[in-house]
């Protein structure tokens, strides 16, 4: 449902913004991603902060879920079927919008709100950014989940990491480092020539930033495991 939502409202916010018929079109490609990534950022800083979000534990992109996974704060049993809502979710929020808002979705320049690199990137340049950025988040949210203290500061720090992913790469790699940002779209609009970079370089960074945290946990010990943090967290609350 959270990932139906997010997609919806990120076609929605690309199909006021850059169809040409729109009153709220915006010309010029780096300010109309820069006015995308804030509202989606705040869309996703509010989507984390709902109750079904609180209770899922709100991630709506499948390398998160994998990396919540490897540092031991998310169950492995629970991957699949997390990928896989996410995925189905994003198709249905993207089909959601076309039916909404008909055909201004599915023309140029919108295109259901598939992400596309500049002509300039070769596809090796987009694969680094996009594992690159992806593998910073990581170690930004193992980092808060380690600092219990910090832990209600993560919704926001996330929301501002997207924004600025969107506004800064946007206009380069396509500033996506989410599978499912991408794969509704994609599938939709048949635009599916580097969906492989979109869907395999965010786990691959995902991947990275967690072996990152690990080699920190064991090697240097510049923090502990998450899984003791969440288990003093869960003790605290049962003595209270």
């Amino acid at each position: 449902m959270l990932t139906t939502v997010l997609l919806f409202i990120a076609v929605t916010v690309v199909r006021w913004l850059r169809d040409s018929g729109s009153p709220l079109y915006v010309a010029d490609l780096h300010v109309a991603l820069g006015a995308v990534g804030v509202l989606i950022g705040a869309v996703l800083t509010g989507l984390i902060l709902t109750p079904p979000g609180r209770r899922s534990g709100g991630h709506m992109n499948p390398a998160v879920t994998v990396a919540l996974w490897l540092v031991d704060a998310f169950p492995g049993r629970s991957v699949p079927p997390y990928v896989l809502a996410q995925l189905a979710g994003s198709v249905a929020g993207t089909g959601l919008a076309r039916l909404v808002w008909g055909d201004a979705v599915s023309l140029p320049p919108v295109v259901y709100g598939a992400i596309r690199p500049a002509a300039t990137w070769e596809p090796a340049s987009v694969f680094l950014a996009e594992a690159g950025c992806m593998m910073a988040l990581i170690l930004a949210v193992a980092f808060f989940l380690g600092h219990t203290r910090y832990i209600r500061l993560l919704p926001y720090v996330i929301g501002l990491s997207i924004a600025l992913v969107i506004a800064l790469l946007g206009p380069l790699s396509g500033g996506s480092i989410n599978p499912a940002r991408q794969f509704g779209p994609a599938a939709l609009s048949g635009q599916t020539t580097a969906l492989w970079i979109y869907l395999i370089a965010p786990i691959l960074g995902a991947v990275i930033g967690a072996a990152i945290y690990h080699l920190f946990m064991w090697r240097f010990h510049a923090c502990q495991p998450l899984t003791h943090k969440l288990a003093g967290d869960d003790d605290r609350e049962k003595g209270d």
